[in-house]
């Protein structure tokens, strides 16, 4: 059985520039190619999306896209720390996802520091505990690319 299958989640975490968002992009690729739904969102656009669904009264149909979604590709949490209504929208949806569909999470973040970007300590312990559980957390480390590429 494979992580899609199985529902198991990845958390691809790492400094800058050492190739998170490159590599959750080739496992979508990959599961695309499977004939996997994959969504790919930056933090930041997901939750401005579900907020502005919140507000037009659209949540539930936004909840649903994604939800049919195999594989959610959530690239760069951590970049921008989000209100208090922004963080539950995210933890909802991803508890909505747990144990039922697959989700990639890449960041610049160690687990230690996620509640400064969800703002409050039982949300982030339980974001993390759902997120988590039979989860694959792989690290990336070295310089970054791009800095590298500069260089030459």
């Amino acid at each position: 059985m494979n992580t899609i299958e199985a529902a198991e989640n990845v958390v691809i975490a790492g400094l800058i520039g050492t190739g998170k968002t490159h590599l959750a992009i080739a496992l979508g690729v990959e599961a695309a190619r499977r004939r996997y739904r994959v969504v790919f969102t930056r933090a930041a656009d997901l939750v401005r999306d579900l907020l502005e669904a919140r507000d037009a009264r659209t949540l539930g149909k936004a909840h649903q896209r994604i939800r049919r979604a195999a594989l959610l590709i959530v690239d760069e949490f951590g970049f921008v720390p989000f209100d208090r209504a922004g963080g539950e929208l995210l933890f909802n949806l991803l508890s909505e996802r747990h144990e039922r569909n697959s989700t990639i999470l890449t960041t610049n973040l160690a687990f230690s520091e996620w509640v400064q970007v969800l703002g409050d300590e039982k949300l982030t312990t339980a974001l993390l505990d759902r997120l988590a559980y039979r989860a694959h957390i792989l690290t990336t480390k070295g310089p970054s690319y791009r800095m590298s590429q500069r260089k030459e």
